[in-house]
């Protein structure tokens, strides 16, 4: 959960007044740890989540698996150069599953 800056410093102001650190964490319900963080942080706005950029474009990923469907997952990691884990992780999000020993 994010707090806004200026519930940071209303809570950091209170300590400074006095009051103990796991009283404030108490009465403002948020956790001591998250309190110790804000305390020893030397800039309080909140961190930005923005998401992580992949390295394996899915569009790529997905013409190279209809155009090379019999690949192994290391031939596949090596062509974009990536972890097969990684690979393994892409094609699950794909909805790309692993072959059961019935299929064909």
């Amino acid at each position: 959960m994010t707090y806004p800056i200026s519930f940071r410093r209303k809570v950091l102001a209170h300590i400074e007044e006095g009051m103990g650190k796991r009283d404030a964490a108490r009465l403002f319900k948020i956790s001591p740890n998250t309190l110790y963080l804000w305390l020893n942080s030397s800039d309080l706005r909140p961190r930005n989540d923005t998401p992580r950029r992949r390295k394996i474009d899915k569009a790529a990923l997905s013409k190279h698996v209809e155009e090379y469907p019999d690949l192994y997952l290391r031939e596949r990691a090596a062509h974009f150069g990536v972890t097969v884990s990684a690979i393994r992780k892409a094609m699950h999000r794909l909805g790309y599953r692993k072959k059961k020993s019935g299929d064909i």
